[in-house]
C-alpha cells in the first residue's frame, strides 16, 4: 500500500517547532505509516538536530517532492530559504524573520497540498506576533492557522477541532472577545458546526456520531432563567440537524458536557466559544509533573474542519522558553501526524 505524503511546517525557527520535528521523525515508526516531507528551511533542521541529540540525521533539502528519499535516517525538507544567516538568528524571540519564515512554511505547504503534492499538511506552531509583524507591510493579518487556511483554500465554512485522542471538541467561534462570540452564537452558524462536527467523524471512521451540543449560558439557560440564546438559537439548530439525520445532543449544561464526552456520552462535543473548548482540552492533554518541575505530556491536536485539504497541527504554543535546549515534547506533533493520516484514508 501507498504511503501518504505528510506535508509538515517548521513553525516559528524561533521556538521549539524544529527540534520536536526531528524527534518525532526519528521515530522509525513514523516512516512505516507515511512519507514525512518538512517544508521550511533545511539550514535550520541542521541546528535542531543538534540541539536533539541527533547528528547522525541526515538532512535532505529538495525544492521538488519527487526529489524526496522518504527513507527513515534522513528528513527531508522542502526548502525555502527563508532564515538569512543561522548563526545570528535568535532563539526564543519575537521577529519579523521568524514570523515570515513560519507564514512562507504555511502558505507554501497549503499550495503543495491544494496542487496534490503532498496528501496531508500537519503545523506546528507560529507565533502570532511575529506572523503580523512580518505581514504588517503588506496589509495583511491573520489570527492564526485556521484563517490563512480558510484563506488560501477560499474556504468560508469552517471550524477548529480540537481532540486528544477520542476526547474531540469544536468551535462556533474562536479568535474574538466573549462578548463577539456571545453576539456569534446564531441558528445557522450552530447548524453549521454541528454538520462539520458530524463529517469530521464520519471521515474518522465513526458510522453514526453522537454530536453533544454545549449551552453557551451556566445550566444550558435554564429554560430562559440566565439567558435566551439556547431557546432562539441553539435548540433550533439541533432540531434542524435532527431533522437532516444528525444524532445532536443537547443543549449540554457546559459545566458537566466534558466529563459526559470523557465517558463516552458523545463522540465529539460542539462547543460556543474558544475557551470552552480549549479549557477541557488542555486540561487532560498537558499534564504538569509537580515533583519533576516539567510537562509530562503535552498532546492536544487541533485539526481544521471544512478545508478541501487535510490540516492537522500541534495544539501548543511555540514554547519560545525552551528553543535550543531539545527539551521540548514531540508527542502532539505525532498524534497530529497520526489524526492527519486517520483523516486522509
Amino acid at each position: 500500500m501507498k504511503r501518504p505524503i505528510v506535508g509538515i511546517t517548521m513553525g516559528d525557527p524561533a521556538g521549539s517547532g524544529p527540534e520536536i520535528t526531528v524527534k518525532a521523525l526519528s521515530d522509525a515508526s513514523v516512516y512505516e505509516r507515511c512519507c514525512p516531507l518538512v517544508v521550511g528551511d533545511a539550514k535550520i533542521f541542521e541546528q535542531a538536530k543538534m540541539f536533539v541529540g541527533h547528528p547522525e540525521i541526515t538532512i535532505n533539502p529538495v525544492t521538488d517532492v519527487k526529489d524526496a528519499k522518504f527513507e527513515y535516517g534522513t528528513i527531508d525538507v522542502y526548502h525555502l530559504d527563508l532564515i538569512k544567516d543561522v548563526k545570528e538568528f535568535k532563539l526564543g524571540v519575537v521577529s519579523k524573520e521568524g514570523g515570515r519564515a513560519a507564514f512562507e512554511s504555511v502558505r507554501t505547504v497549503i499550495e503543495l497540498a491544494m496542487d496534490h503534492k503532498v496528501d496531508a499538511t500537519v503545523t506546528n506552531a507560529l507565533n502570532k506576533e511575529a506572523m503580523n509583524l512580518a505581514l504588517a507591510d503588506e496589509g495583511k493579518h491573520f489570527d492564526g492557522h485556521t484563517e490563512i487556511y480558510a484563506t488560501y483554500t477560499n474556504t468560508k465554512k469552517y471550524t477548529m477541532m480540537l481532540a486528544h485522542h477520542d476526547f474531540r471538541v469544536v468551535h462556533v467561534s474562536t479568535h474574538v472577545s466573549l462578548r463577539e462570540a456571545c453576539d456569534r452564537v446564531k441558528k445557522d452558524r450552530v447548524l453549521e458546526v454541528i454538520e462539520l462536527a458530524y463529517k469530521a467523524c464520519r471521515d474518522l471512521g465513526i458510522e453514526d456520531p453522537k454530536v453533544g451540543v454545549c449551552g453557551l449560558n451556566p445550566h444550558a439557560g435554564e429554560n430562559g432563567l440566565f439567558g435566551r440564546e439556547e431557546i432562539d438559537e441553539i435548540i433550533p439548530a439541533i432540531n434542524a440537524a435532527k431533522e437532516k439525520g444528525i444524532n445532536a445532543i443537547g443543549p449540554l449544561p457546559p459545566d458537566s458536557a466534558f466529563s459526559q464526552m470523557l465517558g463516552g456520552w458523545y463522540d465529539i462535543t460542539v462547543c460556543m466559544y474558544h475557551d470552552q473548548g480549549h479549557i477541557p482540552t488542555k486540561t487532560i492533554g498537558f499534564v504538569y509533573d509537580r515533583e519533576k518541575q516539567t510537562w509530562k505530556a503535552v498532546e492536544g491536536v487541533n485539526i481544521t474542519l471544512g478545508l478541501p485539504i487535510i490540516r492537522a497541527s500541534v495544539d501548543h504554543g511555540t514554547d519560545f522558553y525552551h528553543a535550543g535546549k531539545g527539551e521540548s515534547n514531540e508527542l502532539s506533533l505525532v498524534n497530529a501526524i497520526d489524526y492527519a493520516l486517520r483523516m486522509a484514508a
